[in-house]
């Protein structure tokens, strides 16, 4: 396969690959690299199912083009967990029931972390904004809320 030749680092380890110009980070993840946590939702950025961590920001990865993560540094739902511990925030997810479909789940993880490692101690009102580009469409956003709030808490010691 010609394309273009991408060097990055993703979820800690060095990865190249070939994509084509036109091919989102989120099917390079998916397609060429097999880390099929982050979903396709809306493939428009609006619903934060394909959330990844870039460079330090929160994106949608369906909105970054494949060849744009050349030297950059990805984090995607896959690196979360350190082998078999889960992150606190996995943890107070599944002790929370903050989950039911599990599609858009992922993409909240990741927001969530990516609010957590900018503001270790959120309010409410801090964790609902920073969770606001991700959308749900089984269960209400407070059992997510309040187990973001729970991470927070262990997190920090709590």
């Amino acid at each position: 396969m010609s394309g273009l030749a991408v060097s990055a680092t993703i979820n800690g380890d060095e990865v190249e690959y070939l994509c084509q110009a036109e091919e989102t980070l989120l099917d390079v993840l998916r397609n060429r690299l097999g880390l099929t946590g982050a979903k396709e939702g809306c493939g428009t950025g609006d619903c934060g199912a394909c959330s990844v961590v870039l460079d330090g920001k929160l994106v949608c990865s369906c909105l970054v083009l494949g060849a744009e993560v050349q030297g950059a540094t990805v984090e995607t739902i896959e690196g979360m967990a350190k082998g078999d511990t889960l992150h606190p925030l996995q943890t107070k997810f599944l002790e929370h029931a903050a989950l039911q479909c599990g599609i858009c789940t992922p993409g909240f993880l990741m927001a969530a972390k990516a609010l957590l490692d900018a503001n270790p101690d959120p309010t409410e009102e801090e964790i609902r904004f920073g969770l606001a580009g991700n959308l749900c469409r089984c269960t209400g956003y407070d059992k997510i809320v309040r187990a973001v709030q729970a991470a927070a808490l262990e997190i920090n010691g709590g």
